[in-house]
């Protein structure tokens, strides 16, 4: 048994490589769905009738048998309606929600933490019913005519229901999703001359687009307040064509006294694609002063901040203010062996989903065929350095050069790897700390610097023209 480090670093690595008992099952049903969907659904293949059939397999142990056993014999005879196809996507999520669990359970105990007891469902009310029918018909068009069968006619019927959606502030996740995932169809254009089909992301949001167009899927979650200490870890910055999010890891500490918690704060804009890099933290920076603090590395006091019962606080500059100077090393070092943290909610359980912030120390690095993995106690955990942020002094040299990482810990493509935040290393003699959100809230380091100035002139320019269309 690997002894645990006091650190609060990765403590039974060895977890991290051992098989998760019936995981290959159920991921095999979700490939085969998953298939199924490349030709699509309007006239189902026997391939695709037998893809039917095991995910109505994988599901007949559970309340969801009947219904779903019925909507894969309707689809493989190639008369699905929408219910049909939304209990197929219902199953498919349920499939991953498990594997979600078992994983995070995995996680979980090589990571010595608790997780709190599962939240309950929040507020479903009041999102349009006729928004959600026109999603989901796009969406059902979607899987008949499969992703070798879109073209821009078919795609462009998500621009009106995008431009629907987004006045109403409870559907704006779902059009957000739609008019990602369109704009990746369109650039895919047309389905018949793709080469590789992104199988796995495209029935993942064809799916969690399909769940959020079910009526009570898209309300408010249930939210509480919080008021204590908050204790950054790190950024996490997510880029697409059409939109950026940073999302702030960190530790809040209760000023009731109770255990602290891993929370996370997220910021979204949109963007259009000529917006890359530096020019993203420009967009962020304006509506959250956290970026700042954690640029500044300093701690932040709330006081009242709204937080659902999933950990995520829902940013309001009002009720935070700058704190004392916080080293998040130090935070991990003295914090993350006694956090607890709230589960996802039950929707959002999915593999992708699970990003356990962790210290990882005393490791050695091996460098083969271009990829990076820390040697834990002789158990190899790959590192994901494609996910550090262009616009930031991390680089994937400094995590090869670094002796401790705060990251986070992921699954994907059937193995655990840590995506780094931020490593501590040594740059001209000189022992120093690298973070993937050091120039968030801006820089004056040269290359954070150049790339600054760049992004503004960029920026500049799109807000020009953008005016000058507005005053025509």
């Amino acid at each position: 048994m690997v002894p645990a480090d006091p650190g609060g670093g990765v403590m039974r690595a060895d977890l991290l490589t051992e098989p998760v008992p019936g995981l290959d099952d159920v991921l095999a049903a979700v490939d085969a769905f998953d298939r199924a969907l490349v030709p699509g659904l309007l006239r189902p293949q026997p391939a695709a009738a037998a893809a039917l059939a095991e995910l109505a397999s994988a599901v007949s142990g559970t309340p969801l048998a009947g219904r779903v056993a019925e909507a894969a014999e309707k689809t493989a005879a190639g008369a699905a309606g929408e219910d049909h196809f939304a209990v197929l996507a219902a199953a498919r999520t349920a499939l991953l929600g498990a594997a979600h669990d078992a994983l995070a359970d995995r996680a979980d105990e090589a990571a010595g933490r608790t997780r709190l007891a599962t939240a309950g469902p929040g507020n479903g009310a009041g999102a349009a019913p006729n928004l959600l029918a026109a999603a989901r018909s796009w969406l059902c068009d979607l899987a008949r005519a499969g992703w070798e069968g879109i073209d821009h006619d078919l795609v462009s019927g998500a621009a009106p229901v995008v431009s629907a959606l987004l006045p109403e502030p409870a559907l704006r996740r779902l059009a957000a999703l739609l008019d990602g995932f369109a704009a990746e169809l369109a650039a895919s254009c047309p389905g018949t001359a793709l080469d590789r089909v992104p199988v796995r992301r495209w029935a993942d949001l064809w799916a969690r687009g399909m769940i959020l167009t079910q009526p009570g899927a898209t309300g408010a979650p249930a939210t509480g307040t919080a008021t204590g200490r908050l204790l950054p870890l790190g950024v996490d910055l997510h880029e697409h064509a059409t939109a950026v999010q940073a999302q702030v890891h960190a530790v809040f500490e209760p000023s009731d006294g109770t255990p602290p918690r891993l929370v996370r704060a997220s910021v979204s804009a949109p963007k259009p694609d000529t917006v890359v890099g530096a020019g993203g933290w420009q967009l962020l920076r304006p509506h959250m002063a956290l970026l700042a603090a954690v640029g500044e590395g300093l701690s932040m006091d709330l006081a009242d901040m709204p937080v659902t019962a999933e950990g995520d606080l829902i940013w309001d500059d009002d009720h935070a203010r700058p704190g004392a100077p916080a080293d998040p090393f130090a935070t991990a070092r003295v914090a993350l062996a006694d956090v607890v943290y709230a589960p996802a909610a039950p929707l959002d359980r999915h593999p992708a989903r699970i990003a356990a912030p962790v210290l990882v120390t005393g490791y050695t690095v091996e460098q083969r065929d271009g990829a990076t993995a820390f040697l834990l106690a002789g158990h190899r955990l790959p590192v994901d350095t494609d996910r550090i942020p262009a616009a930031s002094p991390l680089t994937p040299a400094s995590v090869a050069a670094s002796g401790a990482c705060i990251g986070l810990l992921r699954w994907d493509a059937g193995a655990f790897h840590l995506q780094p935040l931020a490593v501590e290393t040594t740059v001209k003699k000189k022992a120093v700390a690298l973070h993937a959100g050091a120039w968030a809230g801006g820089t004056t380091d040269k290359a954070g610097a150049k790339a600054e100035k760049a992004a503004t002139d960029a920026v500049a320019v799109l807000r020009e023209r953008a005016g000058k269309l507005l005053r025509r």
